[in-house]
């Protein structure tokens, strides 16, 4: 495969899609092809069915194949799922001396340490950000390193999720012949989508509406801040209409599409809509102020919830203030009216998120839909993937470069070497958690 192409692999409750895309000469992201399957193994964001899913990942990759034309070898994949949760820790660490600066290692030890939190059974440490660092009691640091101090401490936004269910993706990936390139939180692929560094730098809290999970990330300051996963989303709504109306789900899935709305003012008593009946009967006559009554009582539910965890992260205090508002994106945020709703619960400017903010001008329109926000974020994570192996590869060439100067001019000072080397990249813990999740599919059978 070419190096300059990624791929990413959103694998959702209602819909699998499989996206292939590059740089264009601009820096912009060209989508090359696209492939979409229906869901069936995955319920709110967690596989239940994996010989399902593996045939659905199949699928969609196949048809992203033939419209690019080219063969599909690794991929970037998302996790989201109800499994997961975030929750604010702090910690310090003591250095042995304070004469020495500041470096890489000690920051590792720092987080580190914060692996050791005790977890619930089954749970384990997906992510650890650091907010901001105290150096010997100083506050409201971005980056210690380089400076001197005896106490390093740190905020830290820690994301668990269940290790299993994690696997699970990483199986069927593997089963339907493909390698696991990347693994990435969903929140962050759409919020790398969508969001304007602007946007992450004011304060802003991006929801993505799936069908079985609503996820939330908030940023300040160009930092994440809070994440969490509520598990509804557009299903449950069209579940309540089939209920509420005693339609089967299809017929439940078009009303909603073509007639919904999340705002309940809007429609007139007399509106009325036909469904055919089922084998032969009477046909039924369901009003659209019925419908959207029954929208608007389900995702009052769905955007408090997702407000509480807004409050929860502390929205109300001024230094927290998010300044920039709410973006809303995912199949869900296509709902009529769903923006009025959001601003009228919450109070929040609101927009809707399309992933327009990386690609390229030309792109079709199909693909700057809120749906594909995930999916184009995947392939965004899974180009810088590939940018940073680069730099690793180039470093490391320098490095034997100037070795073998050195050893040839072996007159050079030894501690000339030791400036040579180059700046380590510090592996994120979704780099870690990916070569975990390989490591441990390559020993189990």
């Amino acid at each position: 495969m070419e190096q300059d192409i990624a791929v990413g692999l959103d694998i959702g409750t209602t819909k699998i899609v499989a996206m292939i895309g590059r740089k264009n000469e601009y820096g912009k992201l060209e989508i090359l092809g696209i492939g979409k399957s229906k869901s069936l193994g995955v319920h709110r964001g967690v596989v239940n069915n994996i010989t399902q899913t593996i045939q659905s990942i199949q699928q969609a990759v196949q048809q992203a194949e033939e419209a690019a034309d080219v063969k599909i070898d690794d991929v970037t994949v998302g996790i989201a799922g109800q499994h997961i949760r975030s929750l604010q820790h702090s910690d310090y660490i003591t250095r042995t001396t304070s004469d020495t600066v500041i470096d890489d290692d000690d920051i590792d030890r720092l987080i580190n340490q914060v692996h050791k939190l005790v977890m619930l059974p089954g749970e384990e440490i997906i992510h650890v950000l650091p907010q901001e660092y105290k150096v010997d009691g100083q506050g409201e640091i971005r980056e210690p390193i380089g400076m001197y101090g005896g106490r390093l401490e740190a905020n830290f936004h820690v994301v668990v999720g269940q290790v299993s269910s994690i696997r699970n993706i990483g199986r069927c990936v593997q089963s339907a012949g493909l390698n696991l390139e990347g693994i990435t939180l969903e929140p962050l692929a759409s919020a790398n989508a969508v969001l304007s560094q602007e946007e992450k730098e004011a304060g802003v809290a991006l929801i993505d509406i799936g069908g079985g999970t609503t996820d939330l990330a908030i940023f300040r300051d160009g930092i994440i801040r809070h994440t969490a996963v509520i598990p509804f989303g557009g299903n449950v709504i069209t579940e309540d209409i089939k209920e509420g109306c005693s339609i089967i789900e299809k017929q439940a899935e078009l009303l909603k599409i073509k007639f919904g709305s999340a705002w309940p003012g809007e429609n007139k008593d007399n509106e009325i809509v036909s469904i055919p009946g089922l084998s032969g009967r009477e046909p039924k006559e369901i009003t659209l102020k019925n419908l959207s009554k029954i929208i608007n009582a389900r995702m009052v539910e769905i955007v408090e919830q997702v407000f509480a965890e807004i409050k929860n992260y502390g929205h109300e205090v001024q230094k927290k203030k998010l300044i920039a508002g709410i973006v809303l994106t995912g199949g869900g945020s296509q709902l009529k009216h769903l923006k009025q709703l959001v601003e009228y619960i919450t109070g929040m400017d609101t927009r809707i998120g399309y992933p327009n903010e990386h690609l390229a001008g030309d792109s079709e329109d199909d693909l700057t839909s809120p749906l594909y926000a995930t999916a184009v974020g995947l392939v965004l994570d899974g180009l810088k993937r590939q940018d940073r192996k680069r730099n690793e590869f180039r470093q490391s060439q320098i490095v034997q470069e100037e070795e073998a100067k050195a050893s040839e001019e072996a007159s050079i000072e030894e501690d000339v070497e030791e400036d040579i080397q180059p700046p380590k990249e510090r592996l994120s813990f979704l780099d870690k958690l990916t070569q975990r999740v390989k490591d441990f599919l390559d020993n189990a059978e």
